[in-house]
């Protein structure tokens, strides 16, 4: 309990600390807790030991955010948004996937260079929406088009998540795998674990569509703040639970729940009592990721990652600028929305993970990418910064403005 005690509070004091400064410094509140984590993790001060373990913990703040995700997923706000949804996030998805899947091809079997494809198409929505946020930008029209690019993007991490472990390239012994909550469901037949996932899936539908009305309706009229979010938080607990059980994603199962309560009418009250847990999670998370970066291997590959880094966001951006053009987005706006997107997000830490347990990826390799990806997310701040230097540069000043 000391020890536990001892851990979570150097996490919030580093948090404490380094997030006001970055703020301060204008370069975000993620890039304050991935500095945060290097100071207090083996390769800083040695305050954290275990970052596994942690970061196996703070990982359910990535599962409260995809809840928050389907939440806000309604029918009839996926129509309005259509077009940048699908149109511009699917084409990203698209042309960064197959790009960087075809550079792959050279060096990796096509399983591996898929993978790898996929997940770094992915941008990073913590620290995008965050800055853009913090700059007043978010209902501008280059705002809105780099939210809606995230938001596929968020959607595609979810049979991203089915597909992952169909790419194995290596045969994965049992002792590898997350044992089950409850029971070893690769111990069923085929037929059986077919039939436990569908029941599940199904499970989750039933319950968000039809119990959770009455049940919600019924602590609510307690009058009780405390039961309400105690509920929220026992109903996406179990949801993970219950997936893990039949050995696909709590991810999944939570988005899924998500999507099956966006109409309902305790959905605004399912976000504000999930929001506050999720960024205190997320923000443990990040500092875990800033933690478990290998600065050794950083140095030992100095050259390879530092080639990678450069090569992905420069990949990135002259897709999403052609993106951009062909969606007829304004040349003052098509700098932001590629700026903004040219890193790698967070969900990659937990997809590369995905694929490393199921032997899709050697952990080698797994870790260069993981230390490329983190470090295209430090320098993803400094990119807003460069953008407002240009366009400070570029605009005309108040003299040049005066008529002859």
């Amino acid at each position: 309990m000391e020890q536990f005690l001892l851990k979570l509070l150097i996490f919030l004091a580093a948090a404490a600390i380094a997030v006001p400064l970055a703020r301060k410094f204008k370069l975000g509140s993620v890039l304050g807790y991935l500095i945060a984590g290097i100071v207090i993790g083996p390769f800083g001060l040695s305050l954290i030991d275990n970052i596994g373990e942690v970061m196996h913990f703070t990982e359910f703040g990535v599962v409260m955010m995809l809840f928050l995700v389907g939440l806000e997923l309604k029918p009839t706000l996926l129509w309005q948004m259509r077009i940048p949804i699908i149109g511009m996030g699917g084409i990203q998805v698209l042309l960064t996937s197959a790009a960087i899947g075809l550079a792959g091809l050279y060096y990796l079997p096509w399983q591996q260079a898929v993978a790898i494809g996929l997940i770094l198409a992915l941008s990073s929505t913590a620290i995008v929406l965050q800055t853009l946020r913090e700059k007043g930008l978010m209902n501008t029209p280059p705002g809105q088009s780099v939210f809606s690019v995230l938001w596929f993007q968020d959607l595609a991490v979810i049979p991203m998540l089915a597909l992952l472990p169909l790419l194995a390239t290596t045969v994965v012994h049992a002792d590898t795998h997350h044992g089950a909550a409850f029971f070893d469901i690769a111990a069923l037949p085929v037929y059986l674990r077919v039939l436990a996932v569908l029941l599940a899936i199904g499970s989750i539908y039933i319950i968000g569509r039809y119990a959770s009305r009455p049940i919600f309706r019924s602590i609510a009229a307690t009058r009780v703040r405390e039961v309400f979010v105690a509920a929220a938080l026992a109903l996406v607990i179990g949801i993970s639970l219950l997936m893990t059980t039949v050995g696909l994603s709590p991810a999944l199962g939570t988005f899924i729940a998500g999507v099956v309560l966006a109409d309902s009418e305790y959905r605004h009250e399912l976000e504000s009592d999930i929001e506050p847990f999720k960024g205190l999670l997320l923000g443990i998370f990040f500092i875990s990721i800033g933690a478990s970066l290998n600065l050794t291997l950083i140095t030992e590959q100095f050259w390879l990652i530092g080639g990678l880094v450069v090569a992905l966001i420069l990949i990135k951006c002259v897709l999403l600028l052609a993106t951009a053009k062909i969606f007829n987005m304004p040349g003052t706006e098509r700098w932001l929305f590629a700026l903004a997107l040219a890193q790698g997000g967070e969900f990659a830490f937990v997809l590369f993970q995905l694929a490393r347990i199921n032997g899709v990826l050697p952990q080698s390799l797994a870790e260069t990418l993981i230390s490329t990806v983190a470090i295209s997310m430090f320098l993803a701040p400094l990119l807003f910064v460069l953008h407002d230097c240009c366009l400070l540069y570029t605009s005309p000043s108040p003299r040049d403005m005066i008529p002859d």
